[in-house]
C-alpha cells in the first residue's frame, strides 16, 4: 500500500498518507481545490507562495516535495517580458517548466482579475486561484468571447494577449505562449497559414482551425465610395496595422508602390475606432470590428483564422478543453452568428 501511495505524484502522496480529500488540503493550505487538482496532475507548476504552504502543511522542505524522483521545477517566476511601470498588475502562467508573469493589459478582452502586484521588486500576490490558464497572442476581436466560453466549459482560464500573426508566432517559438492566432490564408492562397508556420518556426506543430471570415475597407458611413479601385487612387488618411500582420499586408497590395499616409494602430478593433473617431478615413480591418463600430465596409478577401500550437501539447489538459469547445455546436453556432464569421470547418485541426 505505501508503495502504491509513493509512486504516485508527491503532493498526492503526502494526502493520501494523511487521509486528506483535495478539498480538506486546499483549506488547510490556503489555496483553491482546482489549484491542488492542477499540482497533483502536473498541470500547474506551484508559485513559491503556494509551494511554501504546501510544504508547511505537510512539515517537509520544498524541495523535498517538488524536487524528489523527478527533475527539479524552477519554483522562481520570470517575467515573459518587463512590465512598463511600476507597480504593475500581473497574470502568472505555467509554460512548460516555467512559471511566467505577464504584466496585465487588454482589460476589454480579459475580465480576469489579476493574480497579484509587482512593486520596488517584491511581488505580492492577491490570493486568487490558480487555475490552469491557457496563454494565446492572436488579433482576433472576439477572443474575449472565446475566453469567457473556454472558462464557463472547463473551469480553467484562458489570457489573450493582443498581437498580430507573426508576433504571436515568435511570441510561440520562444514558447511565450501556448497558441498563437494567424490569418494569411486566403481562398487564392489556401496553405498560407501552413507555409508562414513552417517559415518561422521549428518543429512538430498543429493548426486548430477557429473559423473563416470576411476582411475589408472600414469607411465612416458619411463616405459614398462604392468599390475598392476607387479608394486605392484616392489620398486617404489611413489607420495601418504593424507590418507583418496580415492586414498590413492588405493594405500594401492595395495601395501598391504607394505608402500609406496616416497612422499606425494596434488591433482591428483600434483601426475601426481611429476610423469612427475621425482620426483617419479609412482603415483595413474584419467585418466584426467594423459593424461593432457602426462603419461602413467594403470586403476585400476571406481568411483563415487558425490557432498554432506545438504537437507535444495536443494532449494537455488546456489545449484538449479549447478543443472540445471549438467541436462543440453551441459554440460553433455563437461564432457562426458574429457578423463576417463562418464556423462551418471550427475545430479542425491540421497537422504540420
Amino acid at each position: 500500500m505505501n508503495d502504491r501511495i509513493i509512486s504516485v505524484e508527491p503532493v498526492q502522496a503526502r494526502r493520501l498518507a494523511r487521509q486528506w480529500t483535495q478539498a480538506e488540503l486546499a483549506e488547510r493550505a490556503g489555496i483553491s481545490r482546482a489549484a491542488v487538482s492542477a499540482i497533483e496532475g502536473e498541470r500547474l507548476s506551484p508559485s513559491v507562495t503556494t509551494a511554501l504552504a504546501l510544504a508547511a502543511v505537510f512539515e517537509c522542505s520544498v524541495e523535498e516535495l517538488f524536487g524528489r524522483g523527478r527533475a527539479a521545477r524552477p519554483l522562481g517566476p520570470q517575467w515573459a517580458w518587463p512590465p512598463r511601470s511600476e507597480p504593475s498588475r500581473y497574470w502568472e502562467a505555467g509554460i512548460g517548466q516555467r512559471r511566467l508573469l505577464y504584466p496585465v493589459e487588454a482589460m476589454a478582452l480579459n475580465p480576469t482579475p489579476h493574480d497579484g502586484v509587482w512593486h520596488n521588486g517584491v511581488l505580492r500576490e492577491s490570493g486568487a486561484a490558480e487555475l490552469p490558464t491557457l496563454v494565446m497572442a492572436s488579433c482576433d476581436p472576439a477572443a474575449g468571447l472565446l475566453a469567457a466560453e473556454y472558462a464557463r466549459a472547463s473551469g480553467f482560464r484562458m489570457l489573450v494577449l493582443p498581437r498580430g500573426g507573426r508576433v504571436a508566432l515568435e511570441l510561440l517559438r520562444q514558447k511565450l505562449v501556448h497558441v498563437a492566432g494567424l490569418h494569411y490564408s486566403t481562398e487564392d492562397s489556401p496553405q498560407r497559414n501552413a507555409e508562414t508556420v513552417r517559415t518561422q518556426l521549428t518543429g512538430d506543430f498543429r493548426l486548430l482551425h477557429l473559423a473563416k471570415w470576411e476582411s475589408g475597407i472600414a469607411l465612416a458611413t458619411d463616405n459614398h465610395s462604392r468599390s475598392v479601385e476607387s479608394l486605392a487612387r484616392r489620398p486617404l488618411s489611413w489607420a495601418a496595422r504593424e507590418s507583418g500582420s496580415a492586414a498590413r499586408e492588405c493594405l500594401d497590395e492595395l495601395l501598391g508602390k504607394r505608402k500609406y499616409v496616416g497612422r499606425q494602430v494596434d488591433g482591428h478593433a483600434a483601426v475601426a475606432e481611429a476610423v469612427r473617431a475621425g482620426w483617419a478615413e479609412a482603415g483595413v480591418c474584419v467585418r466584426f470590428s467594423a459593424e461593432e463600430a457602426g462603419l461602413k465596409f467594403l470586403p476585400l478577401r476571406t481568411e483563415t483564422l487558425d490557432l498554432c500550437f506545438p504537437a507535444n501539447l495536443q494532449l494537455d489538459p488546456r489545449i484538449q478543453a479549447l478543443v472540445s469547445l471549438l467541436h462543440a455546436r453551441t459554440y460553433r453556432r455563437l461564432i457562426s452568428e458574429l457578423p463576417g464569421y463562418n464556423a462551418r470547418d471550427t475545430g479542425n485541426i491540421q497537422v504540420l
